[in-house]
């Protein structure tokens, strides 16, 4: 058993008032969960296999959940979207699965396109490490829409070169409302926990502006209705107004950015059940991208404006607000945990954020295992030092002590056991012949 010793504060990830909050009090886990949470015990008996860490000067919270990962981008430019079109790819993949693990603190991830099953099994395996994932495998857009990174020098057949089609993920760009529907059904097929689509155009793609419509209103249904049949819910990119609604209208449960979301739509997501991923730190991010072209630095521009008046109306609207980087820029991957101080700059209160990013966030995603601490649930704990829940950044500056997923750590932290990745690898090889 570890017993992580009268912490200082504990932070539980169950809701965003103060009723989350212990202090000096002790978490025992055992075989990988959490067995109970106790008031400080100094006498407490020890067995001989038992490990106690003195965590008085520690903050404790749940392992972050992300809500919008891309484990399989490396950044926006020409070159670093064609290496991970290369077979080199699932090097890079494990890299930064590792990175977002063990320097981000997430242990659960929704990777919102790109990944695909095969990546979530060898994580699920032992073969990778880094954080459980959900996965949607596809990011489903119009030609010419946010999905589409074929640029005006296109040829025909020609293959978008963001997610192109690959074993395990069909292509991302789909057109009418029966193709779509067929889409839906491969995705599906493939592993998908959910399913993406872009219901307005995007900041980064090459060719769409930010006011046009990408999908339809009846290929958006269709796309709602086939995954609702397959008990699975839709998440849609949206930045503008129209495609704001246009994705509470016909089914889609959790809207992402928000940029241009006004009072009327809050009322209506909040009126049909929907959820909200601002994606706020990204928006802070791409204004100091290089490499960008102007066009899209304009479009940058418009949403930077906006994004933070649209979290306010979300947040005054009672919206559940969950917590997602979209870490498309060199530098974001191994930093999740920025976008709790960016959703703070932009005005929830800390509890808020930091419940986002935990406990309603692996609700929200249909990994209710984790993002709490209490009996029963995966031992998936952050170990931190300074007040981290009022400055997450803090986690920035060496804060972040040690990351436990599943009752083991990998940062090192002196008492607490680590993972041994080379028997992990060997329990999972299937056994030699007799």
């Amino acid at each position: 058993m570890l017993i992580l010793s009268n912490a200082k504060t504990l932070y539980d990830g169950t809701g965003r008032d103060r009723d989350a909050l212990s202090h000096g009090v002790d978490v025992l886990i055992d075989a990988g969960k959490i067995d109970s949470i106790e008031p400080h015990r100094p006498d407490r008996p020890l067995a001989n296999d038992d490990a106690c860490v003195d965590c008085s000067e520690f903050t404790i919270t749940p392992g972050l959940v992300d809500c919008h990962g891309h484990i399989t981008v490396l950044g926006l430019s020409q070159h670093e979207m064609d290496v991970m079109n290369t077979e080199s790819a699932l090097i890079y993949v494990e890299k930064i699965l590792h990175t977002t693990l063990v320097d981000g603190g997430v242990t659960t991830m929704r990777d919102i396109g790109g990944a695909t099953d095969r990546m979530k099994r060898l994580v699920d395996d032992g073969i990778i490490l880094g954080p459980r994932l959900r996965i949607a495998i596809a990011m489903l857009s119009s030609t010419g829409g946010h999905a589409d990174f074929r640029g005006p020098d296109r040829c025909h057949g020609e293959l978008s070169k963001l997610w192109p089609a690959a074993p395990g993920r069909p292509s991302s760009v789909v057109d009418g409302p029966w193709e779509c529907r067929t889409r839906v059904r491969e995705v599906a097929a493939c592993g998908a926990d959910l399913i993406k689509i872009c219901a307005s155009p995007g900041v980064a793609s090459p060719s769409d502006h930010l006011e046009h419509r990408d999908f339809h209103p009846d290929e958006v249904a269709a796309i709602c209705e086939e995954a609702e049949a397959r008990g699975l819910r839709v998440a849609a990119h949206a930045h503008s107004r129209s495609g704001v609604e246009l994705a509470i209208r016909h089914g889609v449960h959790d809207i992402q950015h928000i940029s241009f979301m006004d009072e009327r739509l809050v009322e209506m997501a909040a009126e049909r059940g929907c959820t909200v991923t601002p994606t706020s730190w990204v928006m802070y991010e791409l204004q100091r991208a290089e490499g960008l072209s102007d066009f899209v630095m304009e479009k940058v521009k418009k949403v930077s404006e906006v994004h933070a008046r649209a979290v306010e109306f979300a947040a005054k609207g009672d919206l559940p607000i969950l917590a997602g980087t979209d870490p498309v820029l060199p530098g974001m991957h191994g930093r999740n945990y920025m976008e709790l101080h960016w959703l703070i700059h932009e005005g929830l209160s800390p509890l808020a954020a930091w419940y986002g990013m935990t406990g309603l966030a692996a609700r929200e995603i249909g990994a209710e295992d984790t993002g709490t601490i209490r009996p029963g649930m995966r031992a998936d704990l952050l170990v931190t030092r300074g007040d981290v829940l009022e400055r997450p950044a803090l986690l920035d500056e060496g804060g972040l002590l040690e990351v436990i997923q599943d009752g083991f750590g990998h940062r090192g932290l002196p008492g607490v056991p680590q993972r041994d990745f080379s028997s992990t690898i060997r329990a999972s090889l299937p056994a030699a012949p007799a």
